[in-house]
């Protein structure tokens, strides 16, 4: 198995940022009813930063490792940097070959980091 699958499994055994955060500025949820995949995330933004992420829900290995790494990549970024992210970031983090099915299971989490910054009132 090469180093990104294991990576992957890593997250999905083991994600980072799992479970409920009480403090959270905006929480949006959505679901890839394809996988089956239910996410929801929560963020606690604030001057403009996004300063602790949490994630929850279910779905494939792919879903939550995208989820548990994407998350460790936002905190710390202002939004204006996690509005400037693009799909090829979430590809590049991965580092595996995606199927055309499981394309949505790596994005999910990224177009609800997207909706939640882009919905966010400062």
């Amino acid at each position: 198995m090469d180093m990104y699958a294991e990576n992957i499994l890593f997250h999905y055994k083991n994600p980072l940022h799992y479970g409920e955060l009480e403090r959270a500025s905006i929480t949006v949820a959505d679901s890839n009813p394809l996988c089956g995949d239910k996410l929801e995330i929560g963020l606690q933004i604030e001057d403009g930063k996004i300063v602790d992420a949490m994630f929850s829900g279910e779905g494939c290995a792919i879903s939550q490792a995208s989820a548990s790494m994407l998350l460790d990549e936002v905190i710390g970024k202002s939004l204006d940097e996690v509005k400037g992210l693009e799909k090829q970031f979430v590809y590049d983090m991965l580092g595996v070959p995606l199927t055309t099915n499981r394309v949505k299971c790596a994005l999910l989490s990224f177009v609800i980091v997207q909706q939640a910054v882009d919905t966010f009132e400062l």
